[in-house]
């Protein structure tokens, strides 16, 4: 039996940890569950499946590579009582929450005997300035947090399982009802489910938060994706996107029927390939002005087929969108 299991929110961190000599195996989580479909009603295969599906077009990787990856994964989990402990290191930024929840979701419904469950979750670290994730720690900075590590109560399952449900939900006001109850257990989860609210279309332009900071960028300066990537990152660090998640927000901008923006060297790029990203450029046009401006509204200006954790919103019509103002969620007519 090997002691412990770490569950890390990537590769990067897990191949820092392995060099760290912290002691146990290290399964990188390798997902995105913050993009695409994510619907709670279904079985985990045909979940794993709808996911493979998604991560294949999505990112342009074979679906038969995807699935064995996910279910690779699942298995490591499956097998978590073959460890006296399982650790969870994961950050404060939507990327990572939502890979949280999904974990203490699946950790609720079984039995964990005598395996115990922790739990590695920051937002800053002593030195580091402008802190975004575990990934810049070194080997002595990310062993320095191991002996930090805290056990997970039934708070933090129970509230970990309410909020990939609200998340998984059809209906996204029940992120909003989970919002006013106590999510204390898990400090960072209030500032970044309303994060993921304020991807929903605007009441304003029918974009999402991501979409127009990215215009907002793109149309001040920062043309290139070279130097939009890390403007956008520096300015919006609690969405916590890596540069292929931004990278397809723009790119279905540019691909519309009536686009936004025009995409020099994007349409054959690999997102998962960082030189060609950062190769691409981009121009708004005269109706991404007239979006940026409120004059026109994207989702009638080209229809809508997007996938916000359980909630699909298609059509000529945004079901639910985003007020700022109000900061709450509006349901169309």
């Amino acid at each position: 039996m090997n002691a412990m299991l770490h569950i890390h929110n990537g590769d990067s961190t897990a191949g820092t940890a392995r060099q760290a000599n912290i002691p146990g195996e290290h399964l990188a989580w390798r997902e995105a569950l913050v993009c695409g479909p994510a619907p709670g009603n279904l079985s985990e295969a045909e979940f794993l499946d709808v996911r493979a599906r998604h991560l294949a077009g999505a990112y342009g990787v074979e679906i038969e590579k995807c699935t064995t990856e996910l279910l690779a994964q699942h298995e490591a989990l499956a097998n978590f009582s073959d460890h006296e402990e399982v650790v969870l290191w994961f950050e404060h930024d939507l990327f990572c929450q939502v890979q949280l929840v999904y974990l203490l979701n699946w950790f609720s419904q079984r039995e964990l005997g005598k395996a115990k469950l922790s739990l590695i979750c920051i937002d800053k670290f002593p030195g580091i300035e402008d802190f975004r994730g575990l990934g810049q720690l070194n080997q002595d900075q990310l062993a320095s947090l191991f002996p930090t590590r805290r056990k997970v109560a039934s708070e933090q399952l129970n509230l970990g399982s309410n909020a990939w449900q609200a998340y998984a939900s059809s209906t996204p006001t029940e992120i909003e009802a989970l919002l006013k109850s106590d999510t204390s257990a898990l400090p960072f989860l209030e500032t970044a489910l309303t994060k993921h609210l304020q991807r929903f279309p605007s009441v304003q332009n029918g974009l999402g938060r991501v979409a127009n900071v990215g215009l907002e960028l793109i149309a001040d300066r920062y043309r290139r994706f070279k130097s939009l990537f890390p403007a956008f990152g520096k300015r919006e660090p609690l969405y916590g996107f890596g540069d292929a998640q931004l990278f397809l927000e723009l790119k279905r901008l540019a691909n519309a029927t009536r686009p936004l923006l025009t995409m020099t060297n994007g349409n054959d790029a690999d997102p998962l390939n960082a030189r060609q990203l950062l190769n691409t450029s981009f121009e708004v046009t005269d109706e991404g002005r007239a979006v940026m401006n409120g004059e026109q509204d994207f989702a009638r200006l080209n229809g809508i087929d997007i996938w916000l954790g359980g909630v699909h919103l298609h059509g000529d019509e945004v079901e639910w969108r985003w007020d700022e103002t109000q900061r709450k969620l509006m349901r169309t007519p």
